[in-house]
């Protein structure tokens, strides 16, 4: 593991944070809560069928001990969780008995708990699409700021360097205060996890080198993200913000002073805002599979409470770090 996980997952022993696990059915995540639990990263409560999940750990000889178990449909807080349910989602036509059929789902139920301060976070997608991560978030735990979109980022991590890439999994084409507010919760989650917050914002021109709507939206954000770095609910955070530039603007000194000459954030930006989901996804598996990084992600952020979405094709490993990533945000 990298120098940067290995910070995260200390750093999540600290206070050892209750994770929900709602996919009791994979092998994958029953090897993660073992792990987790063994190592003491997080206390882990597992979705399914208890019995089974009981079994499966004793066939491979490991403990549960200080692992819960629920099974969602025989909880005795199922009713409770089903009625805050149909508090939330009344008005959106939700019926008492359709309340109750969508808590027993493990990710409903789960994120009920996290509404119901039963637990601090959870990771799902081992075996669910990202819409079945994020649907319940959205309706149940919300975001944590009406006038802000819930969005995700990655860490690419390679050796001592770590850089966040936003957003790259979740809003398809960001409008100008969109972008911003992407920049603002990216430049929170730096911080958080003790990476400097300085902000690039990306498009293929620096400083007007390039013309066309694409760029003027750019420039638009970065208006807009430097207007709310200095607001009072971000000053303290120390963002140092520019834009539009060009990736290799962002992150070379040498064509820094080129391009954008002066800039206080060129040459070393940490933090990349990418100006839509094609460019984010394109690039952070280009630099995982070419340059060699690791990433870690996506992780949302904007959200009341930490939910975060695994790849169908995850590992045990990137399970274990994902839920260290998550207990920190729950910090």
């Amino acid at each position: 593991m990298t120098n940067f996980i290995d910070g995260v997952i200390a750093k999540a022993k600290q206070t050892l944070k209750t994770i929900v696990l709602p996919e009791g059915d994979d092998e994958r995540v029953l090897e993660a809560a073992y792990l987790l639990t063994k190592e003491k990263i997080a206390k882990v409560i597992l979705l399914g069928d208890e019995n089974r999940i009981k079994a499966d750990f004793a066939a491979k000889g490991w403990s549960s001990d200080g692992i819960e178990m629920i099974n969602p449909k025989a909880s005795d807080k199922l009713q409770k969780y089903a009625d805050l349910f149909y508090e939330l989602r009344k008005e959106k036509g939700v019926t008492p008995e359709a309340a109750l059929e969508m808590a027993q789902n493990p990710n409903y139920f789960g994120t009920l708990m996290i509404k119901s301060r039963d637990a601090d976070g959870m990771v799902s997608g081992a075996a669910h699409s990202t819409a079945d991560t994020v649907r319940p978030a959205l309706q149940i735990v919300k975001s944590a700021r009406k006038d802000m979109n819930v969005s995700s980022f990655f860490f690419m991590s390679k050796g001592e360097e770590t850089l966040i890439f936003a957003d790259c999994a979740i809003t398809p084409n960001p409008t100008d205060q969109e972008l911003a507010n992407i920049a603002m919760q990216a430049a929170q989650t730096a911080v958080q996890f003790g990476i400097r917050p300085d902000i690039a914002m990306l498009s293929y021109s620096s400083y007007g080198s390039g013309k066309g709507e694409a760029v003027e939206k750019v420039q638009r954000a970065v208006k807009i993200a430097k207007e709310m770095a200095v607001s009072e609910e971000f000053i303290n955070l120390g963002i140092r913000l520019d834009g539009e530039l060009q990736a290799d603007a962002a992150l070379v000194e040498k064509v820094a002073a080129l391009k954008a000459p002066g800039s206080e954030v060129a040459g070393h930006a940490r933090v990349l805002i990418f100006p839509d989901l094609n460019a984010g996804n394109i690039a952070y598996k280009l630099v995982q599979r070419l340059g060699g990084y690791e990433a870690y992600g996506p992780v949302l952020q904007g959200l009341r409470a930490p939910i975060n979405d695994l790849s169908r094709g995850c590992s045990v490993r990137d399970i274990v770090c994902t839920v260290a990533l998550t207990a920190v945000q729950a910090m």
